[in-house]
């Protein structure tokens, strides 16, 4: 079990954050468990073959399927949104002395990897980089724009949970194992810690590679902050190509259309991703959507990098959806 004792100074420093490293990390762990992340099934039968000719031992090792992942190459997001030459940078600058330090945690790496690593870490760190990136490339970088959605849609929900309810709220429903109960925030894990965050506040980072894990950081070593990453909310969509259904009685009072916009909103989304998702045009997907908007159905809000829509209250009503259960 962790547990941390937070002061006031952790409540006004806590904040949100993406990390498309901790998202690479983890689809490398999905990459040969898919049994135990089904949910990417699509997106490992598609990727497998893309990446069979590179060299991923180091990463395998470095990032087992259970267990502590090295890490270096999981850390605390450094800012808010930050993209991974940022993030793989970062990693070309770790101390050699810290990936030796970082690797003693990880269980059950292989001899021969260890030791190749040990001997030459500033060596290792290069390939390890560089390996990275070519994966990522391969593997993530065509779908990061559809995991940024998810995660930008989630901070969107949680921000307004924190608005509404204060940090009980939020803490509430972010996971089954994580647990606000007054000044203490504690999380179920395999490793024992206890201490204050000190003011350092603490950083909750959506992730949907490693669903359903929940990773984190606890702080005691000063070079990672603490940092809970949590399953974003709607993950179950993520490779969907197609919507389900709308209510046959909601597609007769407003168009087949527009209730199978209404009925995919339960997540803030892009006019651009409906109309990729169900096969339309941008424009029509816009007219749509403006007409819903009007109608009280739909809002709109402006993050800062796109537009996103969801259904409103009156939206979830009338298609028939629990707004605190997605889709």
């Amino acid at each position: 079990m962790i547990e941390w004792r937070l002061l006031p100074e952790d409540v006004a420093r806590m904040r949100f954050a993406y990390s498309p490293l901790l998202e690479l990390a983890y689809s490398l762990v999905a990459l040969r468990a898919p049994d135990e992340h089904t949910l990417h099934l699509p997106w490992v039968r598609a990727t497998r073959t893309l990446v069979a000719d590179l060299d991923l031992s180091e990463l395998f090792a470095i990032a087992p399927v259970h267990g502590f992942i090295a890490d270096f190459i999981s850390p605390t997001p450094a800012e808010p949104q930050p993209d991974i030459a940022t993030e793989l940078d970062a990693v070309r600058r770790t101390e050699p002395e810290r990936v030796v330090a970082d690797l003693a945690d990880v269980p059950h790496v292989p001899s021969r990897v260890a030791n190749r690593i040990r001997a030459d870490p500033a060596a290792a760190l290069v390939r390890i980089a560089d390996a990275l990136e070519a994966y990522w490339d391969l593997a993530l970088a065509p779908h990061w724009p559809r995991i940024l959605r998810l995660l930008e849609a989630d901070v969107l929900w949680r921000s307004r949970r924190l608005a509404a309810g204060g940090f009980a709220a939020l803490f509430e429903d972010l996971h089954q194992t994580v647990r606000l109960d007054g000044d203490r925030l504690s999380a179920a894990d395999p490793f024992d810690y206890a201490g204050r965050l000190g003011g350092t506040g603490l950083t909750l980072v959506p992730h949907a590679m490693g669903w359903p894990r929940v990773h984190k950081m606890t702080g005691r070593n000063s070079r990672y902050k603490p940092m809970i990453a949590y399953p974003v909310r709607g993950v179950a969509t993520l490779w969907e190509t197609t919507p389900p259904p709308p209510p046959d009685a909601l597609a007769a009072l407003i168009g087949r259309t527009r209730a199978t916009i209404l009925t995919t909103l339960a997540e803030p989304t892009t006019t651009t991703a409906l109309a990729r998702r169900l096969g339309l045009t941008a424009g029509a997907v816009s007219q749509h959507l403006t007409v819903l908007r009007a109608a009280g159905l739909v809002s709109r809000t402006r993050t800062t990098r796109t537009v996103l829509y969801r259904r409103t209250t009156r939206g979830d009503v009338l298609s028939d959806r629990d707004p605190s259960n997605p889709g």
